[in-house]
């Protein structure tokens, strides 16, 4: 369980532990495509395209890429932060919009801690793709 202390530094963007993150997948532009449209409520833009590889990011700094050129990762889950509750609704109606598969709705996750926002959708490759808000509404 995360320490209040930690939860709130992660909440205020003040604290992150990773610093990028990469994915297999099996079809560069598909994915590409649908991680368009389904980060852009968060932020993130595509920032980067070579050699079989797309990074986005925000504020000019890619963290998130998928790659064609690499084995498939999934299904694995990845979880970006939300700046509150109404983006986390839109990732989600953006992540189905772009073709994405629900894989739970937006919603409080009172298992994790009482705060926890998140909504989850499914990548073309199977992967579970998650945004989370930890701020109190």
């Amino acid at each position: 369980m995360m320490s209040e202390g930690v939860r709130d530094a992660v909440a205020e963007g003040e604290w992150l532990v990773i610093d990028h993150v990469g994915l297999g997948v099996s079809d560069l532009d598909q994915s590409t495509a649908f991680y368009r449209g389904a980060l852009d409520p968060l932020g993130y833009q595509l920032l980067l395209e070579r050699d079989g590889s797309v990074g986005f990011g925000r504020n000019g700094k890619p963290d998130f890429f998928i790659h064609v050129n690499r084995p498939l990762s999934g299904p694995t889950h990845i979880a970006i932060a939300s700046p509150d509750r109404a983006t986390v609704d839109a990732f989600h109606a953006a992540g189905l919009a772009a073709g994405g598969r629900d894989n739970g709705p937006p919603g409080l996750r009172p298992h994790y801690h009482q705060h926890y926002y998140g909504a989850f959708v499914l990548d073309p490759d199977g992967n579970n793709i998650e945004a989370v808000c930890h701020r109190p509404q």
